[in-house]
């Protein structure tokens, strides 16, 4: 017997809220292996958000596509099989368009497999929902993430190479922070974008509380 869809939301809703009132890495805080692991620089950065967005993208298209042929208990199983077909695509592309690339990410492009955020997606929404909607959660969540990756890849490669996309951006005398290029660095970084986010956050819900209580 078909599952039925789930009541129908706004696309554009369900596009927006991977990008930032559901935002994988910032709101949620999933998948933070790769998040801190690889945003040592924002090329790294952005490969690995566009990688995970492709697999997002794919694996949620499939699954929504066999939503109503997959037995219910071997979902988890089948969505797996999924997700690391796709992966290893995107390993075998990524290592044949750049081996410095591919050496620099190392094993957390296989570790998209494990990866909770595709996985919870594929499950939680994408197998209960149509491929259109399906299309537009993964790209949005993706979108998010990329973002996010990005946004901690170019503080640290600011700060600790003095340098953006491989481009100088400061003289010879600038001195590099060379812990943001650690380990230590990513949660620094990460912290520092949570505590900004949630200070933006709290002020908007703030001001509009404020303009709920303001008489007409």
């Amino acid at each position: 017997m078909p599952l039925p869809d789930l009541p129908p939301t706004t696309p554009t809703d369900e596009f927006v809220k991977g990008l930032w009132r559901e935002n994988p890495v910032f709101v949620q805080v999933l998948g933070m292996c790769p998040v801190l692991a690889v945003s040592n620089s924002a090329v790294n950065a952005l490969a690995m958000g566009l990688a995970t967005t492709f697999v997002m993208l794919m694996s949620n298209l499939l699954v929504s596509s066999l939503r109503n042929f997959i037995p219910k208990q071997v979902r988890i199983a089948s969505y797996i099989l999924i997700i690391a077909t796709f992966v290893t695509i995107v390993d075998y592309v990524i290592a044949a368009i750049s081996l410095e690339l591919y050496n620099a990410l190392g094993a957390f492009i296989s570790l998209i497999v494990v990866n909770c955020l595709i996985l919870g997606r594929a499950e939680a929404f994408a197998s209960k929902h149509g491929i259109g909607m399906a299309a537009l959660d993964a790209l949005g969540m993706g979108i998010g993430f990329t973002v996010a990756l990005l946004c901690l890849g170019g503080v640290r490669e600011i700060l600790g190479s003095g340098s953006l996309f491989g481009v100088a951006l400061f003289p010879e005398a600038f001195q590099p922070w060379v812990v943001m290029i650690l380990p230590g660095g990513g949660f620094f970084t990460l912290a520092g974008w949570l505590l900004l986010i949630n200070y933006l956050k709290e002020r908007r819900e703030a001001a509009s509380v404020m303009l709920q209580e303001t008489p007409e």
